[in-house]
């Protein structure tokens, strides 16, 4: 092992959906290629929150056992990428000691200081009740009032994995093309990055979206680590 790899962090990507891997993984080549990404991937893990349409115990658990593995392995820090599991992140954020990153924290704290009236996107309904909570503990914590309306944009994750991603960003960004009245625009998901350029062509607003949010979070969170 050199000593460019020995010195790398090493962040552990943890995923639920296969269709979140690729878009993370392209954020940190771009942002921060030197650090070591490793990816674990069950997904089962998505299929059975669809299923029980609600964070379970056992789901809980099972979230947490994949991040004490990651640490178990040396992780600098974890972040997550599917955003169906928030309330499980938040008890590793309490349980260890070293950075976990939910998947939409940092996007959801850039967000509400960039605007009041606020488009949350998802294409996975299980995915809106957390980025709502997210958003009402956010503005909590810097004491303003901001207003997040959820839309779901239907049929774009079914075209994302039968492989159509022309299709997913259409659908997206023709979501985004309806809206009025926002100041930001915000992807829910991990998944959902590639339609990022055709939704900030048609939304006169600011477009965020969780990987590059979070990759630059967790830059400064590992900058004196």
């Amino acid at each position: 092992m050199d000593n460019n790899m020995q010195s790398a962090k090493r962040i552990f990507l943890i995923h639920a959906t296969q269709v979140s891997i690729e878009p993370i993984n392209s954020v940190f080549e771009q942002q921060w290629p030197e650090v070591l990404r490793l990816n674990l991937w069950d997904d089962s893990l998505s299929i059975d929150i669809a299923a029980s349409k609600e964070l379970t115990p056992i789901l809980a658990k099972r979230i947490q056992a994949l991040a004490a593995h990651a640490f178990e392995a040396d992780a600098d820090a974890v972040l997550f990428t599917c955003s169906a599991f928030t309330d499980a992140m938040t008890a590793c954020q309490k349980q260890f000691a070293k950075p976990v990153l939910k998947p939409n924290e940092a996007m959801v704290r850039e967000a509400v200081l960039k605007g009041s009236r606020i488009a949350a996107l998802t294409t996975f309904e299980p995915a809106v009740k957390p980025i709502i909570d997210d958003f009402e503990a956010e503005s909590r914590l810097a004491g303003k009032s901001v207003e997040v309306v959820p839309f779901l944009c239907q049929g774009a994750m079914d075209a994302l994995r039968a492989g159509d991603v022309a299709r997913h960003n259409e659908l997206i960004a023709q979501t985004a093309q309806r809206l009025e009245g926002f100041d930001v625009v915000c992807f829910a998901q991990f998944s959902m990055t590639s339609a990022a350029k055709a939704t900030r062509e048609v939304f006169d607003g600011e477009v965020l979206t969780t990987p590059e949010s979070a990759v630059a979070l967790l830059k400064k969170l590992l900058a004196d680590r």
